[in-house]
């Protein structure tokens, strides 16, 4: 059973981050948390990367329950007479199910299962915070992080100081961690020296400051009483290498923008720019951004997506809804982050009652008949495949590539999986090999045998995909 707070893969880390978190933290310092690398991040890497295996995770069972038939018998049933038995596999594992299967086709309701019933979604937030997010920023944007200088070059020295103004981006990272962990995706850290020493600095009288204003302080989730956890990176609007400080990915850090600023102090100096090693944290003044030394960009929100919800990434989902609430609602926080998609679903004509961004808290709840709501009218937009190919396939990769093989499920459906102690879910699409086109959600609470559950899950799917 996982661990109470765990959401669906929360510390799988690869080329998309996220993970398992099966293990608990074995040390606490008062400034930093000690956590077993593998604690947090289950390796998946860019096939060049050599990588550790991959750890057991709660949304990926270390065997693969068999599917013992299931779908076969009722491939050529009718939509009246599946019903029954999607139910009665709903209902596998847990005690409070919820089920919702449509065609996309007809937009007829092929079965429900309590779907109008409030439940937990655990990483099936995912979906919401995603989609909200494609959708206001759009598939093409980037967050940025920023150098900017305040004072004159002169004869290569700098009379003032410099400022990395920090703009939410959860990619930012260093060459190394970015080839290990992203196959050299993300936004290079090592850029900002180059373009310091490209501008002629050979000497700042100053210091350089951080800057992470664009968010709020704190570094967790609700149900973490808004602390840093050891299930998910501290939030800043200031990050480098996932919150981490060290290339071991062994401590996080209690202070990213100031771990962000040193690392910048560093590259510099290896460039021979001669800089205070004392750094502090400021918010940028407006005389400094009237002089931009340059940027860096992260990958685009299509990437960005695939991140999240490939390998249910909880610190990618969380630095989106902050970014969500710096936009939209004038500062980066939970709460005002939560206020945007709970408006944007609304619209929508869904609905959730959103506490996070990864679902690592239980507050999270919507409806089977939300969810399959969101997914109905989303498909639609613009940026509707790029949601679609976020989500993991099921038997071919993420936290569904060892799920539903050799059934009729296999690369035809695309959903979302979820898991905290007592909630399994998964919910998304099937397009199947007929052409016929179904999107459904899972929302299992009470869960006590999660194999159990996964299997009814599975037989769901590959039943729909059949059809």
């Amino acid at each position: 059973m996982p661990i109470r707070g765990l959401s669906t893969s929360n510390c799988r880390f690869g080329r998309y981050l996220g993970g398992s978190g099966l293990f608990p933290i074995f040390m606490m310092k008062p400034v930093t948390f000690v956590i077993p690398l593998l604690a947090l991040f289950a390796f998946s890497a860019p096939a060049q990367a050599l990588m550790p295996a991959p750890l057991a995770n709660p949304d990926r069972p270390a065997i693969t329950p068999r599917m013992d038939g299931g779908s076969a018998s009722v491939a050529t049933a009718s939509d009246a007479k599946i019903c029954p038995t999607l139910r009665r596999w709903a209902g596998r594992g847990n005690s409070a199910p919820g089920l919702r299967v449509r065609s996309l086709d007809s937009g007829k309701t092929i079965c429900s299962l309590n779907s109008t019933s409030k439940r937990s979604l655990a990483s099936n937030t995912k979906l919401f915070t995603t989609s909200t997010s494609l959708a206001k920023f759009g598939t093409d944007h980037h967050f940025r992080t920023r150098l900017y200088a305040d004072g004159k070059i002169r004869d290569g020295v700098l009379k003032g100081s410099l400022y990395l103004k920090g703009g939410g981006d959860p990619s930012l990272g260093t060459s190394d961690f970015l080839d290990t962990y992203f196959g050299g995706d993300g936004a290079d850290i090592e850029k900002l020296a180059r373009l310091a020493k490209r501008a002629g600095i050979k000497r700042v009288t100053g210091r350089l400051y951080g800057d992470d204003t664009i968010f709020d302080s704190k570094r967790g989730v609700p149900d973490s009483g808004y602390a840093t956890s050891s299930y998910i990176g501290p939030l800043s609007g200031l990050e480098i290498n996932a919150g981490f400080t060290s290339a071991t990915l062994s401590y996080f850090s209690s202070d990213p923008a100031r771990t962000a600023a040193k690392k910048l102090v560093k590259l510099m100096r290896g460039k021979g720019i001669r800089i205070q090693k004392q750094i502090s944290l400021r918010k940028t003044p407006a005389s400094a951004e009237r002089n931009l030394l340059g940027r860096v960009l992260s990958p685009n929100m299509t990437w960005t997506a695939r991140t999240t919800n490939l390998y249910s990434n909880n610190f990618f989902a969380e630095m989106l809804l902050k970014n969500l609430g710096a936009e939209y609602r004038g500062l980066g926080t939970t709460h005002r982050g939560t206020t945007v998609v709970e408006r944007y679903v609304k619209k929508l004509g869904s609905w959730i009652d959103q506490k996070d961004g990864s679902g690592l808290t239980f507050g999270n709840r919507s409806t089977p008949s939300d969810v399959v709501k969101l997914l109905s009218k989303v498909r639609k937009k613009d940026f509707g495949p790029a949601l679609i190919d976020s989500l993991p396939t099921a038997g071919v990769d993420g936290t569904l590539d060892d799920r539903m093989r050799g059934s009729a499920a296999q690369g035809n459906c695309h959903a979302k999986t979820g898991t905290l102690t007592g909630v399994s879910a998964l919910s998304g699409y099937c397009f199947n090999e007929s052409g016929r086109k179904f999107v459904f959600s899972i929302l299992m609470n009470g869960v006590s045998n999660l194999d159990a559950a996964h299997i009814g899950q599975d037989r769901i799917v590959a039943a729909i995909a059949s059809r």
